[in-house]
C-alpha cells in the first residue's frame, strides 16, 4: 500500500482528505504544519508529499526548499494543494521543484488522478534512473523535469509580444519553433470549407504551444490568435529535440503532458458533437472561466463569436442560449462582459 503524506493545516480539509485518500485505498499520515511536516517525511520516508501553501510555523514552499535539500527526501514526487492560481505563484512552486499543483477547491478525481500519475512517473524514472545516468552522465545540473525546460525556455527562448487579435502563426506556414507562453491567452483553431472558425484548443500561460512533428518539417495543422495581449518564449525544434534525445525523464513527462492535452481535446469534440446547446453553451463558459482563472464575482470578457467557436455551435444559437440563462440568474451580461452567478447549477445544465 503507498504512504501519502498530507500536510495541510486546516483540520476539516485535512480530515476529510485524508479519509478521501484512505477509501481510495492509501495509507495517509497527516501534520497540521510544516514543521511536523519535514519531521514526519523525513522520518518516515513517505511515497507522495501532498502539501498546502498557506500554513504557519513554516509554509509549503519552505517545506519543498527543506526537504529537496535533504538526501533523503530529495526524490520524493511532492504536490501542492493550494487556493493560489496565480502564475507567478505556480511558477514559484515549480521552480523549487514541485511536480505537480493542485487549487482548492479540487474536485475527488482530480487529486487521485494526480496521485497516480506522479506515482507511476516516480516508479518508471527509478527504473530507468541508472541506466540513463550510464548513457548520458546525467548531472544534477541537468534537467530532470519540464518544469525546468519551462524556466529554460523563460532563460533562453526567444521572446515575442502579441497584441490581442494578431496572429501567431497561421495554418500552411512552417513550424520551426516550439513556444511557451509566459502571458495571455491564445485560440488555435481550424477553417472549415464555408469559412467557419471552430476553435481546436486553448492555450495559457504556462503551457505550450505550436508542437509538430519533430521528424519532419510539416507546416502547422491550425493557426493561433492572440486574445489577450501575450508574450511567448521560442526555442527551435532542432534545439528542444536534441534536449530530449539527451534525457529520457523529460521526454517521459513531456509526452504524459501531451497525451493530457489530447484526451482533454477529445472531451471537447465528444461535447461539440452530442451534447446539447444549453449544456455546450454551458460548459464553454466554465472552460473560459478555469482557463482565464476568473475569480469569483469576476467577469469574462471574451466575443460571442470565440465562445460559440469553441462550443461548435452558431453565434446566433450562442446568443439566444445566453439571455436564457441570463433570464433564469444564471449568469448576467454588461456589453462584451459574462460573469457567473451560479457555477454549481451550469455545471448540470443538460
Amino acid at each position: 500500500m503507498k504512504r501519502i503524506l498530507l500536510i495541510e493545516d486546516d483540520k476539516a480539509l485535512r480530515e476529510n482528505t485524508e479519509e478521501l485518500l484512505e477509501l481510495s485505498g492509501y495509507n495517509v499520515t497527516t501534520a497540521p504544519n510544516g514543521k511536523i511536516g519535514i519531521e514526519s517525511a523525513i522520518e518516515s520516508l513517505p511515497d507522495i508529499i501532498i502539501c498546502d501553501i498557506m500554513m504557519p510555523v513554516i509554509d509549503g514552499y519552505g517545506v519543498l526548499e527543506d526537504l529537496s535539500n535533504n538526501e533523503r527526501t530529495k526524490q520524493i514526487p511532492f504536490i501542492f494543494l493550494s487556493a493560489k492560481t496565480e502564475h507567478k505563484e505556480i511558477r514559484k512552486g515549480m521552480d523549487l521543484g514541485a511536480d505537480d499543483y493542485l487549487t482548492k477547491p479540487f474536485e475527488e478525481e482530480d487529486l487521485t488522478s494526480a496521485i497516480e500519475s506522479r506515482l507511476a512517473k516516480a516508479e518508471l524514472i527509478n527504473r530507468m534512473q541508472d541506466e540513463t545516468a550510464k548513457e548520458h552522465g546525467v548531472s544534477e545540473d541537468e534537467m530532470r523535469t519540464v518544469h525546468e525546460l519551462k524556466n529554460f525556455f523563460d532563460d533562453n527562448g526567444e521572446l515575442t509580444s502579441f497584441k490581442p487579435g494578431e496572429n501567431i502563426y497561421e495554418e500552411g506556414s512552417r513550424s520551426n519553433k516550439i513556444y511557451l507562453v509566459l502571458k495571455g491567452l491564445i485560440k488555435c483553431y481550424n477553417m472549415d470549407a464555408d469559412g467557419k472558425e471552430l476553435i481546436t484548443s486553448l492555450s495559457k500561460a504556462d503551457d505550450f504551444l505550436g508542437f509538430t512533428s519533430f521528424l519532419n518539417n510539416v507546416p502547422y495543422q491550425e493557426s493561433a490568435t492572440a486574445l489577450e495581449a501575450v508574450e511567448l518564449a521560442g526555442i527551435s525544434k532542432e534545439n528542444l529535440k536534441e534536449i530530449l534525445n539527451g534525457n529520457k525523464k523529460i521526454s517521459l513527462e513531456l509526452m504524459e503532458l501531451l497525451s493530457e492535452n489530447i484526451s482533454i481535446i477529445k472531451a471537447q469534440l465528444l461535447q461539440m458533437a452530442y451534447s446539447s446547446v444549453r449544456r455546450k453553451t454551458a460548459q464553454t463558459l466554465l472552460q473560459f472561466a478555469e482557463i482565464m482563472n476568473t475569480k469569483p464575482n469576476e467577469p469574462i470578457r471574451i466575443s460571442r463569436n470565440d465562445l460559440a467557436s469553441v462550443a461548435g455551435i452558431a453565434t446566433e444559437s450562442l446568443i439566444r442560449t445566453l439571455s436564457g440563462f441570463k433570464k433564469e440568474g444564471l449568469i448576467s451580461i454588461d456589453g462584451r462582459n459574462i460573469q457567473i452567478m451560479e457555477i454549481k447549477a451550469l455545471q448540470y445544465v443538460n
